[in-house]
Order: C-alpha cells, then structure tokens, then sequence
C-alpha cells in the first residue's frame, strides 16, 4: 500500500531487524560499525554536524557529570550499574553514530524500576542539570507488568550531552513520559529513545523542546506482544538561531498493536530550523495495525524554516487503519485582526492564537506543575520576540 494511504509478562528483548528498509539502519551498539557522517548521508543531511561539538566524530571527550535529582514515591528503586547488568540494551540498541558514542562511553547507568502491579499516584521525577560539560549517560526506566506510573524527564542548565533512555513496559503496564528539553540556549543535546512495549501495555510520551543549541533526539518504539499502544505527542518552540530535530521511528512487527503520532512545532527568528523525521513500518506479520502519524507547524516570523518528512512503509494489506499528515503555515493575521476587533490587545492576541496552537499537546502531559511551567515558558519566548 503507498505511503499516505489509508484502510478501513516480563520484559522481551527488542526483535532485530531482519528487513531491510530505507526506514531502519543496521542497530549495533558498537561505535566502530557507524562511519563519521559528513552530512550527505539521508539520516544526517538537515543536521548542522559543525555545531555538534565533536559528538558525532568521537573527539568530544566526556569531562564531567551532570546534577542528577531523583524523587519517587515509596517502592520505586534507582540503582547505578555496570554496563554489563543484563536490563541494559533490552529496549534496542544505538542506530546512529552519536547513540553508539553515547553506549561506548558511558561508565555506570542509571536502572529505575517500578515494581510489578504498583499504581503511583505521584510522578516519578528524574532531573538534569547540566554545568558546561561534555557528558554520555544510559538510563534504563524499567516498569512490572500492570504497573502504572508517569516519568518526568527534566533537561536545563549548559551541557554537550549524548545519551541513550530505555523504557520498558511490562505487559498490562501503563507508562507516561514526559521530557522536556529546556536547556540553554548554548547547549548540545543528542538522545536516543527505546520504548519497547508489552503485551497489552500502554506507552505514551510527550516530548517538549524549547532550549538549546542543537537538539536532535530520537525517540524508538517497538512492541512485544499483541494489543500493545503507543502514543507519541510533542511540541517544540524553535527561536533564532536554534536547531530542533526530532527523528521517530514506530516499528510494527506484531499483530493488533496500534500507534498514534502528533508532533506540533511554532518557529520564530532568522535561521530557526526545525527538523521532523515520521517514520513508521508495518511489517508483514503486524496485521491488524491501526496507525497515523500527524505534523503540523506555525512559522511565525520571516527567517524561520521547516522540513518535515512523514513516511509510512506497509508489507501487509491487512490491517486496520494507516496514514500520515503534514502541514506547514504562516501565523494568520485574519485570527490577529478578528480578536483585535473585540478588543483584545495585539500582544495578548498572539499568545492566545500560540497556546490555542498547542493545547491539546499541552493537554497531554497531564502534570498540572509542568504545564503550568511550559505555558509560562511559550509566553515568554513571545515576549521576547515582540520586545
């Protein structure tokens, strides 16, 4: 079927790739088994490799550590292991150059685990704060079978950082990730996510990008069983002079499983770039799949660009539901003139057409303290720009 058309226990290993596909690169956890790239290559061509600061070539050399903060309710472990702990790689394994680096270099992980059956009422809260150093990292966020439990990832301070997260949820569990990129305005951020997803479990991730320099994250679902869910959200505000990439790749290999993408971005300042990558593959064994991936994108000033590729691979007729979107626009002075028109001061105006832009992913997080935050966060770049 073409792309863009539509029709009506424990935790497993990741399955590898036995097809090859333009949509998936021969995993590996070894950095010798990825070229440097020179940024001719599909994977890299809309990433400013120059501004990287040497994380994709192995000369950025780690010289320090972030701030780590950890609060959970009662029953949730952290550990720091070796890289030889049999929970480490389970998800999947570095498909690129940088999440290979990231796997070499690392020296201890990080292993979080939510016990079989637990029901949290609090979000487990994982922050780090970076002081302008190079750093690799691996963490692994282990959830039992029918747990359920939200994950707040917090990203701020100046770092060059590269790291691999795995999540893993059990079957029956229930998982919601929230992670969230507000670094300054000067730091590096490449991370590669790895959801693998039980039987019956639910996945849902809201990524939100509004700091740094570079970041190009990379967030991976797989499945292990039937009647697994994924819901993939994220918003990004890209302003003057950043570049934000987000790279997804859903890979269908089960039966009954389904997928749901919706990523949304609002751009503002010379030389804003944002960059979205939809990939997703429905293998000849996933029938009944039901999937749609959807990217939408609000350009609010001249200077700013988009590039925004969704692409949908289907090996069998046989499923539910498959299809992708994508739209790219400039900020409507039809919507400015018509609250101006009933009094609503211009400035005020804006932000209300903005927020109306990303509610419903704001919606989505679900953790009134971190909404809040990113609401007055998107003001605040609105400000900036009219000041």
């Amino acid at each position: 079927m073409p792309a863009g058309s539509s029709a009506g226990g424990a935790v497993a290993v990741a399955a590898e790739s036995t097809v090859a596909t333009r949509m998936s690169a021969p995993p590996s956890f070894d950095v010798a088994d990825f070229p440097v790239p020179h940024g001719r290559e599909e994977e890299w061509r809309f990433t400013p490799l120059e501004r990287l600061r040497g994380l994709h070539d192995g000369s950025a050399a780690a010289s320090g550590a972030l701030k780590v903060e950890f609060s959970a309710p009662e029953g949730v472990t952290m550990e720091t292991v070796g890289r030889d702990d049999p929970r480490i790689g389970r998800a999947g394994k570095p498909v690129d150059r940088i999440a290979a680096q990231a796997f070499t270099s690392f020296e201890k992980a990080t292993v979080v685990t939510v016990p079989k059956n637990a029901v949290l009422t609090e979000p487990v809260r994982f922050s780090l704060h970076g002081e302008g150093s190079v750093t690799y990292g691996h963490t692994v966020f282990s959830i039992g079978d029918f747990a359920e439990a939200v994950l707040v990832l917090d990203h701020t301070g100046d770092a060059v950082r590269a790291a691999n997260v795995e999540f893993q949820v059990g079957d029956g569990a229930k998982l919601t990730v929230v992670s969230v990129q507000d670094w300054d305005n000067t730091a590096v951020h490449c991370s590669q996510h790895n959801a693998l997803v039980g039987r019956d479990a639910t996945f849902k991730s809201v990524v939100v990008t509004f700091g740094g320099d570079v970041v190009r994250l990379h967030p991976r679902v797989s499945y292990t069983g039937p009647g697994g869910e994924a819901e993939l959200y994220g918003l990004y505000f890209t302003d003057n002079g950043q570049h934000h990439e987000h790279r997804l790749f859903v890979d269908h290999a089960t039966p009954n499983c389904r997928s749901n993408v919706a990523y949304k971005g609002a751009l503002q300042g010379e030389s804003a770039h944002a960059v979205w990558i939809g990939d997703v593959l429905i293998r000849s064994a996933a029938t009944g799949t039901d999937t749609y991936e959807l990217n939408r994108n609000l350009v609010l000033t001249d200077g700013a660009r988009v590039d925004s590729v969704p692409n949908l691979e289907i090996e069998t007729g046989e499923i539910a539901g498959a299809g992708h979107a994508s739209a790219t626009g400039r900020f409507e002075d039809e919507q400015l003139f018509y609250l101006m028109s009933r009094g609503v001061p211009a400035e005020e105006a804006r932000r209300l057409v903005v927020r109306g832009f990303f509610a419903e992913l704001v919606q989505q997080i679900g953790v009134p303290d971190v909404e809040e935050r990113l609401l007055a966060k998107l003001d605040a770049e609105l400000e900036a720009s009219i000041a």
